[in-house]
């Protein structure tokens, strides 16, 4: 399975709960955002070398951290030499050797989005409850379903225990909350996911529901 992560605005913890998914669908995560990757870093080819044609995506991929990940360079000349039509194929060669793939999709609505969705089996969108967040969110579903990558759930960052149901109608799919917590941020920091610092903590409990919720929809 390849699960694009999502949503169309920067900053809402995205790549926080692509990295958490992945650790709990013991997946390889690929830092799909170009030009602003956020997951941890290493040495070696990494994903702007894959789409320049300088290295396979499987000898990219690290398998000695927390989390195997295909972790992206942080160069604009790097993201500038990447030929997007090479996503589709880097994935899923990454797929045939590991099995499952999560992608830390960039924010927005350009082709770089739109190439891992259109890769993806399925999505996760990821929003807090402002109002532009929630809009843009719901831009990304809207361009999910074009690209035919179904809404496996939507995680809900940042938001109140009341109104599950409507942000449900709203999207078309399933909602889990993840409760914002300091472990998270700590945890990250040191480039590991809270699920495995803190797995007793409320906010991994939440990404375990959003796994959970993942695993079921794809059954």
């Amino acid at each position: 399975m390849i699960l694009a992560v999502c949503g169309g605005k920067g900053g809402v913890g995205k790549s926080t709960a692509a990295f958490n998914l992945a650790a709990l669908l013991e997946a390889v995560v690929v830092d799909g955002d170009l030009a602003m990757a956020d997951l941890p870093t290493a040495r070696g080819p990494d994903f702007h070398d894959v789409l320049a044609g300088r290295a396979s995506a499987v000898e990219a991929v690290r398998e000695d951290g927390a989390v195997r990940i295909l972790p992206c360079g942080r160069s604009l000349t790097g993201a500038r030499a990447c030929d997007l039509d090479s996503i589709e194929t880097a994935l899923a060669a990454v797929e045939d050797e590991y099995g499952d793939v999560v992608v830390d999709c960039p924010a927005g609505l350009n082709a770089a989005v739109g190439a891992p969705l259109a890769a993806a089996d399925a999505c996760v969108l990821v929003t807090t409850p402002a109002p532009a967040a929630l809009a843009d969110a719901l831009r990304t579903r809207a361009l999910a379903r074009e690209l035919d990558a179904g809404l496996a759930v939507v995680a809900l960052n940042r938001a109140s225990g009341e109104g599950r149901e409507s942000y449900e109608r709203t999207f078309g799919g399933p909602v889990v909350r993840v409760p914002e917590r300091e472990e998270v941020v700590l945890a990250g920091a040191r480039g590991v996911p809270v699920v495995l610092s803190r797995p007793d903590s409320p906010a991994s409990a939440g990404f375990r529901r959003l796994a959970a919720q993942v695993q079921s929809s794809a059954r």
